[in-house]
């Protein structure tokens, strides 16, 4: 058995093995026996859409006395809620801004909190008493800006399909769900997923750090809906400190949604830990539920989503016709598709709407299918990134290695 502060020691000393989640899953596929003495952290994380997601921050508006209290606040037309300090007559403002929050249809909290860590200027509109007040601030300009989770990384999450005729605009779709039984949408990472990494929550708890959007922060406890069997944490960070490839927006058809990344280190203490990071996708069950009030439909399994799939979209520019209203370009729900049939990878979430849309194949991947008893169902969009998340394990495993990041002993248990 070892500990983490032993661990640690052996980090300091550059002598600790650590393995990313995808690394340490391509030993056991090979057969390799794992044993404690193979690795000593294992580095985890999700990458997708988590709408439990907002920031807190304090932002500069206008000279001292210029208003009393903000009545009501906008970043770049997005609304959010003044408090809950008022911060009377000094100009500034306390906020909390929602990342579902939206100005409109394309662009919500999500797309403004990365807007802000690429350190883009963003308008700001107060009204108190009556009257305006204008300015524009970068991060540079704000003093405190924390993001925190009210509940993300959910023990993977669930496919959703409709078993109507009737289309059904949801957060869970990009054009809109149809039915019946005609698509499945699904989240979840997987056999890299945090919590899926640790079934007997020995290693994540209260205080374990972690780096949330890229940025060092902590687990603050269990989120919302988080029960024993489908677990999920909430969690805070500097948004100074975080990178923008690892977090963002995304437009569905039912408004714009905010996509968050965790990524957590899982210190291998004892065979039972180990034991625990063993798990692949075929063995990590996914639900599968009715998109109407979510009711449970059947079960499948993870290895639909992410054995012998595509995680990254190809394209084709050959097979491009050159519409005048591209359809891959006009619902690609992060807008990473350009004129000139690029894909910027730094926005793309290899969802795979573009596949479906394309009516050429000039986008290509294999989604997977799940099987139903009403037959077999496509997956039609992933509202996860897996191959982002595989990065955002590399990313934490190097940090730990250059001694930019060290493992903690969580406080106390979720």
């Amino acid at each position: 058995m070892k500990t983490i502060e032993e661990i640690n020691r052996k980090i300091a000393r550059d002598e600790a093995i650590i393995l990313t989640a995808a690394e340490l899953k391509s030993m056991v596929r090979a057969g390799k026996n794992v044993t404690l003495d193979d690795v000593d952290v294992v580095t985890t994380g999700t990458f997708g859409v988590m709408s439990g997601t907002m920031a807190v921050m304090m932002v500069p508006v206008a000279g001292k006395c210029s208003f009393e209290r903000a009545d009501s606040i906008w970043l770049n037309g997005v609304p959010a809620q003044p408090g809950p300090c008022p911060n009377e007559r000094l100009g500034v403002v306390d906020l909390v801004i929602n990342g579902t929050a939206h100005a409109d249809d394309r662009y919500g909290g999500g797309h403004l909190f990365r807007d802000l860590v690429k350190g883009k200027e963003i308008d700001v509109l107060v009204e108190a008493h009556g009257r305006r007040y204008e300015n524009q601030v970068t991060l540079d300009d704000i003093d405190y800006v924390r993001i925190i989770t009210t509940r993300l990384a959910f023990k993977n999450y669930h496919a959703l399909i409709n078993p109507t005729s009737a289309t059904i605009n949801t957060i869970f779709s990009v054009t809109g769900l149809t039915g019946p039984f005609t698509e499945a949408t699904v989240s979840g990472c997987g056999e890299i997923n945090p919590l899926q990494n640790d079934p007997s929550r020995r290693i994540i708890g209260v205080g374990t750090r972690v780096l949330l959007n890229g940025a060092p922060g902590y687990i603050m406890g269990r989120g919302t809906r988080s029960s024993p069997d489908k677990p999920n944490v909430s969690a805070f960070a500097d948004m100074k400190g975080m990178d923008p490839a690892m977090m963002g927006g995304m437009k569905t058809s039912h408004g714009p949604e905010c996509l968050t990344s965790l990524a957590v280190p899982i210190p291998v203490l004892d065979e039972d830990t180990l034991s625990g990071l063993k798990i692949l996708d075929h063995n990590v069950p996914l639900p599968v539920s009715d998109v109407n009030g979510r009711t449970a439909h059947t079960k499948v399994n993870y290895g639909h989503i992410w054995e012998g799939t595509d995680r990254v979209i190809r394209i084709e520019k050959e097979r491009c016709l050159h519409h005048p209203d591209c359809a891959a370009m006009r619902t690609c729900p992060t807008d990473a598709i350009s004129n000139n049939f690029v894909i910027n990878r730094d926005l793309c979430i290899n969802c795979g709407t573009c596949t479906l849309q394309c009516s050429e194949g000039v986008f290509r991947a294999r989604l997977g299918s799940i099987e139903l008893a009403e037959g077999t169902v496509p997956i039609s969009l992933r509202q996860s990134d897996r191959a982002r998340a595989e990065r955002l394990c590399t990313m934490l495993k190097n940090r730990i290695l250059k001694h930019e990041f060290t493992p903690t002993q969580m406080l106390e248990p979720l």
